[in-house]
């Protein structure tokens, strides 16, 4: 792999890494014993708080129905894909912007594009992500801009089945190359063979099957 394409590895990563983090932090409650599990200082103070640093010690009248609240989530899983110019070169970030709402996409949180399930912003199927840090696309410098490319990626378990995400995404990647004349890539920066694409479809239902039966 030559050195600009673990350049875009490693922004790429960089910047999903940020994107996803920052909007699960934004669409999660901070009240939650889940949460204040992981982040005990966001957590707040007061009896919420000791609540969740102390799972044991429920109200004498909760009985056991008070577990459901400290069950955790089933662990999640991003599958991501990449988009980038071809030659070493760049995409004019309009045209990118275009292609984007061409297939679906609306610019929306945290200053990146998403496909959503309907008309509901909080059922997000997949979104886009800059490679430039921080991932967000300033629509009103997207004019003047050039960009190497993107990031598409969807986080599990997500609004939809997960085989069902993947093949949207699939087909928004592909219509995305091809209509800004770019290159398709896996997460490592590989060229995204048949292969590769059936192996992770065929992670993604293990995975879906793993967490119905946990």
């Amino acid at each position: 792999m030559d050195g600009l394409r673990w350049l875009l590895l490693v922004s790429g990563l960089v910047v999903i890494a940020g994107v996803y983090w920052y909007s699960r932090r934004a669409a999660s409650g901070s009240g939650t014993a889940a949460e204040a599990r992981r982040e005990p200082s966001l957590s707040g103070t007061g009896s919420d708080a000791v609540a969740a640093a102390q799972p044991g010690d429920t109200a004498p009248d909760s009985g056991a129905e008070g577990t459901d609240d400290t069950v955790e989530r089933p662990p999640e899983k991003v599958v991501t894909l990449r988009i980038v110019a071809r030659n070493r070169g760049t995409m004019p970030g309009d045209e990118l912007a275009l292609s984007l709402r061409g297939i679906g996409m609306r610019h929306g949180k945290f200053g990146i594009f998403h496909r959503y399930e309907g008309s509901d912003e909080n059922r997000i199927i997949f979104s886009a992500a800059s490679l430039v840090e921080p991932g967000s696309f300033d629509l009103a410098k997207l004019k003047d801009q050039r960009l190497p490319g993107i990031s598409l990626f969807l986080v599990l378990p997500g609004p939809i089945d997960g085989a069902e995400a993947f093949d949207l995404m699939m087909t928004a990647a592909r219509a995305l190359a091809q209509s800004l004349n770019a290159e398709l890539l896996d997460e490592s920066g590989s060229t995204l063979s048949i292969q590769r694409e059936r192996y992770l479809r065929e992670e993604i239902i293990q995975y879906q099957h793993g967490i119905m039966v946990a």
